[in-house]
Formats: structure tokens, sequence, C-alpha cells
């Protein structure tokens, strides 16, 4: 029998998204953490660690890369670069990322929710994005978004996503947990 317990949810605990999937993995009973700087507003205020500026510093990288990856221009903005710091430790923690927003006809993700799935492609980890405009979930195989139904497979896996999530992106969210781990508990 699967023991939900030995799964961990890593996130950044962000309105919308990022506090959906924390509310799904404590109603699932899964482990969370959620990574957060000095300075920082969450809205999940479950198992918090608060990265420091020299862990912070390990998931820097020039806005030139970014902006490479993401294909968009980023300038040095000091509020972003510390986000994407951050967003470097959701993703080196887990072994699937999946995120909720909008797919670009470029393949990659509006916003910052992008970099994390440009990491997750990065450093070889599956990735599964809810596209919140065609109401359906994509993971990334052979180097194209290929339709799909995920599952939670792998103990360690992040939620994170857009602000603005719509009822259909909280849906599918609570839809990935039934999926993985089966009904809501009482």
């Amino acid at each position: 029998m699967l023991d939900v317990s030995q799964y961990t949810l890593y996130s950044g605990g962000h309105a919308g998204a990022e506090e959906r999937f924390g509310v799904c993995a404590e109603r699932w009973g899964c482990q969370e953490v959620n990574f957060s700087y000095e300075g920082h507003k969450i809205s999940r205020n479950s198992n918090i660690i608060k990265l420091t500026e020299e862990e912070l510093l390990q998931g820097d990288v020039s806005m030139e890369i970014v902006s490479r990856h993401m294909r968009r221009n980023y300038t040095e903005i000091k509020k972003l670069r510390r986000i994407f710091r951050q967003i470097y430790h959701i993703v080196i923690n887990a072994d699937h990322i999946f995120a909720v927003g909008w797919l670009l006809a470029n393949d990659t993700v509006k916003g910052g929710t992008g970099w994390a799935v440009e990491l997750a492609k990065f450093f070889n980890r599956a990735v599964s994005v809810y596209d919140q405009e065609r109401n359906h979930w994509f993971t990334w195989k052979d180097k194209k978004w290929v339709q799909d139904k995920p599952v939670i497979y792998n103990q360690t896996f992040a939620g994170t996503g857009t602000r603005d999530l719509t009822e259909e992106g909280r849906k599918a969210i609570c839809e990935l947990f039934e999926r993985s781990f089966g009904s809501t508990p009482e």
C-alpha cells in the first residue's frame, strides 16, 4: 500500500497554484517544504525553509542565460533574480516538477513559472504543465509537449505556478492528487 506520508512537496508557498498544491499535499498527508527568504511574502506557513543570502546565491544565473532559455528579454531586476534563485531550490530538490500556467507558442511557459520549467528540463527532471488556456496537462517528452494525465510517482515533487489560478487550474491540481493517491481523505 502506498504510504503518502513518504512523499514530499517542494514549493514556494505563493498565493495561487503553489498555495493550492500545499493545501492538497496537506489534505492527502504528504510532507510539505516551502522555500522562502527575507522579505518574501508567502501564503503557506507549513515547513518553511528560509534561505540565507548565501543559499540563494547557489541558484544564481545570469539574466542573459535566463533570457536565452526563456526566449524573452529580462532586465536586471533584483526582486526577479531572488525569485529565480528561490526557484532553483524548489526544482533541485524534486524529481518531478508540476506547474500550472500557460504554455506559449515557443514551448516555454509564461512568467516566472517558466523558469521552473526550464530548470527542470535543464536538470533532466520530469516536468508536467497544466495549461490553463487549453485546460489540459502536458508533459515534456522527446523535446516536445505531449498531452498527458500525469501522476505523482516520485517521492519528491514540486508544485509551482501562476498566482492567477483559474477554477479549472484548482481542479486540475486536486485531480492530480486524486489520480496519484486516491480519493480525498476524510
